[in-house]
């Protein structure tokens, strides 16, 4: 005899990056494992890999993940988590004043968002007087592995290169317009290899100021009464038990 078969909610939201909406579901038991053996494996390229095939299948297979900006990808998991397991995340943490008292708070899902700095922007000019600048686009997936994209600041030169290189939409001086698909690696590299050292940094800033999925939880520690402020930063805090950024 045929079991009964469970019906499965859908619910939708709007990607960070851009106005698409996208459909979703709770991810199942079977999904749920998978992903906690991940979680358990410590290694964050399992993370990550686990965490992609998990939210293919929870939003239909119906969009190209890997080539969405990484912030997108943080936000639709923590959704995906929220419908599937509880709106209500709980973690045991370390008190940051003593290092030492362990503390359990407790995390409303349905209030963290992506957040974006103010003087954050993706057309970057280099030459004011040309009017020479760049458009960048958001690494995604495809590009650099989770660990590292929201780490720009302390990655490896030959990294961080190659990264501003892939992250390249188009080039433009006045009204003339470079695609980046149209011109070669070579002639991507030596246009960023021209740059003047304050150019370069420009160029940077737009990595060190991209969006991410952050919040943050006073936490008070119940021998010392002192109060501190826990950052919850990335997929990787949201995900484990692991303590989250404090100061």
């Amino acid at each position: 005899m045929a079991l009964p078969k469970i019906e499965t909610p859908t619910y939708e939201l709007t990607l960070p990056s851009q106005d698409m909406k996208i459909k979703y579901r709770p991810f199942s038991v079977k999904e749920e494992k998978v992903l906690l053996i991940s979680q358990e494996s410590g290694k964050k390229t399992d993370i990550t890999n686990t965490v992609v095939n998990v939210l293919n299948a929870c939003t239909f297979n119906t969009t190209n993940l890997k080539e969405l900006p990484l912030f997108d990808i943080e936000y639709l998991f923590l959704n995906v988590r929220a419908k599937s397991v509880s709106e209500i995340a709980k973690f045991r943490v370390i008190c940051p004043d003593d290092l030492k008292t362990k503390v359990d708070i407790e995390l409303d899902l349905t209030k963290v968002e992506v957040q974006v700095e103010d003087n954050h922007t993706n057309d970057i000019m280099v030459d004011e007087d040309r009017k020479l600048g760049v458009i960048f686009k958001y690494p995604s997936l495809s590009m650099l592995d989770m660990s590292n994209i929201s780490d720009a600041e302390n990655m490896k030169t030959k990294d961080l290169f190659k990264l501003i290189i892939d992250c390249i939409d188009h080039i433009y001086e006045g009204e003339k317009i470079y695609p980046a698909k149209d011109s070669t690696q070579k002639e991507l590299e030596d246009f960023i290899e021209s740059l003047q050292s304050t150019q370069f940094e420009k160029m940077q800033d737009f990595f060190k100021t991209m969006p991410v999925l952050k919040h943050e939880v006073e936490v008070e520690n119940p021998t010392t009464k002192k109060k501190s402020t826990m950052t919850f930063q990335g997929i990787s805090d949201f995900f484990s038990s692991a303590s989250p950024t404090t100061h």
